[in-house]
């Protein structure tokens, strides 16, 4: 697998922080009929990210834009991780060891036999996926995420 097949897509929006801003964003992707896999919402007093990775990313802008959102579009990782005490570190001792930063990461729904998936966003992609080939760690395209 070439290393930008190894990336995933991940979509961002800033919407206001008010009730009921989620649930219209879930609202209009779910009435599109797609499915969100992975989602992570960071706040700020006045302001929400929302950074998701969905079963279709190019409808899932497409439908966004048209309702008004300003997308942001990022590549990040899908990383399998051990499930057990500790089993987070096999992913991230061998990033920290080669300085590349972790910003930020989240859990996808869905697993591989006993492991968990987790959705990572990296400072240096490529370095990434090199490191985690290097030891071992398996990567999931985004082809093998939607057969999940």
């Amino acid at each position: 697998m070439t290393q930008s097949e190894m990336h995933i897509k991940q979509i961002s929006v800033v919407v206001e922080n008010v009730p009921g801003k989620l649930s219209q964003l879930s609202n209009i992707l779910g009435g599109e009929g797609i499915n969100i896999r992975a989602i992570t919402v960071a706040d700020t007093s006045d302001l929400t990210t929302i950074r998701m990775v969905v079963d279709d990313p190019a409808k899932a802008v497409m439908v966004m834009e048209s309702k008004g959102y300003e997308i942001r579009k990022r590549d990040v990782l899908a990383v399998e991780t051990p499930d057990h005490p500790g089993g987070l570190n096999a992913v991230l001792k061998h990033l920290s060891e080669a300085n590349v930063n972790v910003l930020y990461l989240y859990p996808y729904i869905g697993r591989v036999g006993d492991n968990a998936i987790l959705i990572v966003g990296v400072d240096k992609i490529d370095d990434a996926i090199d490191i985690m080939k290097r030891n071992w760690v398996p990567l999931i395209s985004e082809k093998k995420l939607s057969t999940l």
